[in-house]
C-alpha cells in the first residue's frame, strides 16, 4: 500500500473557506499533507452552522476531513491582531468571502502580504475581484446561469435547467487549488508570495467548448437545447437510451465505434448501408440511428448492454444513481470511496482526493473537527498561549469554547 501523501508537508494554510468552493481547495491541500487550520467564526462557518443532522452534514464532513479547527472573532480588534500574528507564520491564507469582506476587516491581501511577503493569498469568488461583475452575489446556481451552462441544459421545449450538481463551486475549487500550488512553486524561485484570484465563472467556461463550437459551426446562430444529444447535432449515436431496467449512455465518436455497435446489436446488414457509414451521414439521419439503438437497448438490462458494448469497444455506460455510486466496488477498491462511522449520521462513505488516487497515495480520513477543537494546540503553536490566556480570550469573546456548535437555525 502506498504511503500517505506528504507532497505539501510543511505548508501551513489558514482556511477561511466556507460552503464548497474554498473548502474543497483546502481539502485537496489537507489530503496532500498540508496543515490546514480552519479559522471559523464563533458560530462556525456557514455549512457547519446548518447543523450536522441537516442535508449539509455530509458535504461538510467530506470537505473538512484532515483539518484542524479554531475559532476566532475577526470582527474584534484582538481577533484581527491574533490573525495577523498567525499570518506571519503561515504559507497560505484562503478565503471565498465577498470581494471586500477581508478589506473591511482590515485584513486585505496587501496588508497581509506586508506582514508576510512569502504568503500566498488565495481568494475564490463568483466573478473575480476585478471587472463590472465583481460585486454580484454569487452561488453555484447563479454562476451556472451567468456562465451559460443553464442555457444549454435541458430539453428544447423546456425552460433553462441547472445542473444537478454544484459544478461551478467544485470546478472553482479545483482551479483555486491549482493556482495556489502554482504560486507556491513560483515562490521557490522568487522567494515571494502573491495573490491568486480564481473566479468560478472563469473555471467553468472551458466546459462550453463544444457548445461554442456548435455556435460557430452554425454560422454564429444560437440553437435550441439539444437535450442529451451533441450540442452541434453532428454526431450519432450520442444520446441516453432506455434500457429494460433504466437508461444507458452511448456515444460513437469514430466510425469504428459504429461498426462495433452494429456487431454488438447483431445488425450486420447495416454495415453495408453507405448512408450510415460516416459520421456526417449518421448525423443527418439521427432519428433513424436513435431508433435503431433504442429498439435494441429496450430489450436488455443496463449491465447486459454495457457488457456487450464494452466488448466491442463502444463508449457506453449505465446511468447510475447515488446509492449505486456509494456501493461501487470499483471506486471502493481504488480507495476513492471509504466507509466510515459518523457519530450522528452513522455508516457513511467519504471521498478521497482524486489527486491522491492519481499518485497512488492512501490517506486515512479523519472526520472534521468539532468547532474550535484545536484552539489550545494551534494557539500554543503559533502564539505560545497557555490555558489562562485562552480562558481570557473566551471571556472577552475573541475565541469560543471548543465544541460550542451552532444550533443550525441560521
Amino acid at each position: 500500500m502506498a504511503e500517505k501523501n506528504t507532497s505539501l508537508e510543511g505548508i501551513t494554510v489558514l482556511d477561511l473557506g466556507q460552503i464548497y468552493n474554498g473548502p474543497y481547495a483546502t481539502f485537496l491541500m489537507a489530503m496532500a499533507g498540508a496543515r490546514v487550520i480552519k479559522v471559523e467564526a464563533l458560530t462556525g462557518e456557514t455549512l457547519r452552522g446548518r447543523g450536522p443532522s441537516s442535508a449539509a452534514g455530509y458535504p461538510f464532513t467530506t470537505l473538512n476531513q484532515n483539518k484542524e479547527s479554531i475559532t476566532l472573532n475577526l470582527k474584534s480588534d484582538q481577533g484581527r491582531d491574533i490573525f495577523k500574528k498567525m499570518v506571519s507564520k503561515a504559507d497560505v491564507v484562503l478565503e471565498n468571502y465577498s470581494p471586500d469582506a477581508m478589506k473591511n476587516f482590515g485584513l486585505s491581501a496587501a496588508t497581509l502580504l506586508e506582514i508576510n511577503p512569502r504568503l500566498v493569498y488565495a481568494c475564490g469568488s463568483g466573478y473575480g475581484r476585478e471587472g463590472p461583475h465583481r460585486d454580484y452575489l454569487a452561488m453555484d446556481l447563479t454562476v451556472q446561469a451567468m456562465s451559460g451552462i443553464m442555457s444549454l441544459t435541458g430539453f428544447a421545449d423546456s425552460p433553462p435547467l441547472k445542473s444537478g450538481v454544484a459544478l461551478c463551486d467544485f470546478f472553482g475549487g479545483v482551479h483555486l487549488y491549482g493556482a495556489i500550488i502554482t504560486q507556491l512553486f513560483e515562490r521557490n524561485t522568487t522567494g515571494k508570495g502573491g495573490i491568486v484570484d480564481v473566479a468560478m465563472q472563469d473555471a467553468v467556461l472551458p466546459t462550453l467548448a463544444s457548445a461554442i463550437g456548435a455556435y460557430y459551426y452554425n454560422d454564429r446562430q444560437l440553437t435550441a437545447r439539444t437535450d442529451n444529444r451533441h450540442p452541434a447535432l453532428t454526431m450519432a449515436p450520442y444520446n441516453v437510451y432506455q434500457a429494460a431496467d433504466g437508461h444507458v449512455s452511448i456515444i460513437c465518436v469514430r466510425n469504428a465505434h459504429w461498426r462495433g455497435l452494429l456487431k454488438a446489436i447483431d445488425r450486420p446488414e447495416l454495415l453495408d448501408d453507405q448512408e450510415l457509414a460516416t459520421m456526417d451521414g449518421r448525423a443527418t439521419k439521427m432519428q433513424q440511428v436513435d431508433a435503431i439503438v433504442t429498439n435494441w437497448t429496450r430489450q436488455h438490462s443496463k449491465s447486459e448492454i454495457l457488457e456487450k458494448l464494452q466488448q466491442q469497444g463502444v463508449p457506453s455506460a449505465m446511468v447510475r444513481n447515488i446509492e449505486e455510486i456509494l456501493h461501487d466496488p470499483h471506486l471502493l477498491g481504488r480507495g476513492m470511496l471509504k466507509p466510515v462511522q459518523h457519530p450522528i449520521m452513522g455508516d457513511i462513505t467519504l471521498m478521497n482526493s482524486p489527486i491522491n488516487i492519481a499518485t497512488g497515495s492512501r490517506v486515512e480520513p479523519t472526520l472534521p473537527p468539532d468547532l474550535g477543537e484545536h484552539n489550545q494546540r494551534v494557539y500554543k503553536d503559533f502564539l505560545d498561549l497557555g490555558e489562562a490566556d485562552l480562558a481570557q480570550l473566551i471571556a472577552d469573546g475573541v475565541i469560543g469554547r471548543p465544541g460550542a456548535e451552532a444550533d443550525g437555525s441560521r
